[in-house]
């Protein structure tokens, strides 16, 4: 099974956080928080503005961003858990430099 989202919405899957702390210490997965980046799947085709023509989306498939951490709606894919976000939910794209 596949998702495609509508609109303005993107599917993101969240990336895997540190499990240790700069001096070593391991954190559990109970202690852990869940992590506020992740890399987009999906993209859906954009909103639509007032006149009815389509605005297209401003991330794409592969980008790598950041975004609040209660936003957006948990899905389970394929054993996958995967977050259905509205663009406007996503803060900024990171950049790989």
């Amino acid at each position: 099974m596949s998702l495609r989202p509508l609109h303005d919405r993107v599917i993101v899957k969240r990336l895997d956080q540190e499990t240790r702390t700069a001096s070593g210490l391991v954190i559990p997965d109970s202690a852990a928080e869940k992590p506020d980046q992740g890399e987009i799947v999906a993209v859906g085709p954009g909103r639509r503005d007032s006149e009815g023509k389509r605005v297209a989306p401003d991330v794409a498939v592969g980008d790598r961003v950041l975004f609040g951490k209660y936003s957006g709606q948990a899905v389970k894919v394929n054993g996958d858990e995967l977050l259905v976000l509205r663009e406007e939910d996503i803060v900024a794209v990171l950049d790989a430099r």
